[in-house]
């Protein structure tokens, strides 16, 4: 049986929430109509994104976060049984109801697994699952469900920052060390891309993703621009190649952009780059990302608004 049409959003979502969706207007809508029982706005979202890959997982993992997600995908699964799209929508659902403890991660495992069985090139299931083992799963786990995405897109945006994220919780205890894996890992990411991939930001991620896990760990001040953490000479060395980078491409298209220009500002925030940072918070507008803002324990939404109307002149 289907379920009733739910009173109100799942969650609130003020002006001062932070949306998922990013500027993705036709994701909005498709979501809107997802949680008042209209898949098929759905169906026809997914069908158009065809295989862009990081704009179906960026789609897919968004809608999944909607609590009525999982009935609804069911509801469009029975009328559409061999339906890919359906399919990929139940596994990532159920994986983000599995972080939450609402579901069995081996259901949600399963689940993720019989979308890729019904789509063989499309990453995005193995995408469902690495988010599930970044949180739930061992080291190698994490790395063979990385290798899966990868080799159905080598340059998957997602399952870079994802890798990334969980690379910098390796040695805590380490320190500042320069010379950490994560690190190395961004670069050899960024160096491996076309020179027009995005990518390329993914050094100031790992940075960001780093200071993170030390100040949580107590090795590194809470605040990030008191912390010295963006302050070295290869922090600044990273910081400037992004930016030149994004000076030079600027992918408007790119449907996880924002999440890149969020790490771009924060850095130059933290670096004490207010020209640079202002550029960045201009094209950002009101689309902040909880990455890298809230780090490492912070009001995200106010840290990000604090930095902008400081930079921006408009405190």
């Amino acid at each position: 049986m289907s379920p009733p049409p739910p009173l109100g959003r799942g969650r609130k979502r003020t002006s001062q929430a932070f949306d998922a969706a990013l500027d993705d207007a036709e994701l909005a809508v498709a979501r809107t109509s997802l949680n008042q029982g209209r898949w098929t706005d759905v169906r026809e979202l997914l069908a158009a994104t065809g295989d862009d890959w990081d704009r179906r997982g960026h789609r897919v993992t968004v809608l999944a976060q909607e609590p009525a997600a999982l009935a609804w995908a069911r509801d469009w699964q029975l009328v559409e049984p061999e339906s890919p799209d359906a399919a990929v929508l139940i596994g990532c659902a159920t994986v983000e109801r599995a972080l939450h403890g609402k579901e069995r991660p081996d259901g949600a495992r399963e689940a993720c697994r019989r979308a890729a069985d019904l789509a063989p090139d499309d990453p995005t299931p193995w995408l469902g699952l690495l988010l599930l083992e970044r949180s739930l799963g061992t080291e190698d786990d994490v790395v063979r469900l990385f290798d899966e995405v990868r080799h159905r897109h080598a340059v998957h945006h997602h399952a870079h920052h994802l890798m990334v994220a969980r690379l910098a919780e390796r040695r805590a205890a380490a320190g500042q060390d320069p010379l950490h894996e994560v690190y190395d890992f961004a670069n050899w990411s960024a160096e491996q891309a076309p020179a027009d991939s995005p990518l390329a930001v993914l050094p100031v991620v790992a940075h960001a993703e780093r200071f993170r896990v030390l100040a949580r760990a107590g090795g590194d001040l809470a605040d990030p621009v008191a912390s010295g953490h963006w302050a070295g000479r290869r922090a600044r060395q990273v910081m400037k190649a992004a930016f030149d980078w994004w000076l030079e491409w600027d992918h408007v298209d790119h449907p996880r952009r924002l999440v890149d220009l969020n790490h771009l500002a924060h850095a130059k925030v933290c670096e004490g780059r207010d020209g640079e940072a202002a550029a960045l918070f201009l094209r950002i507008a009101e689309h902040p990302t909880a990455a890298p803002w809230s780090y490492p324990d912070r009001d995200g939404y106010q840290a990000f608004r604090a930095a902008r109307d400081r930079v921006l002149g408009t405190v």
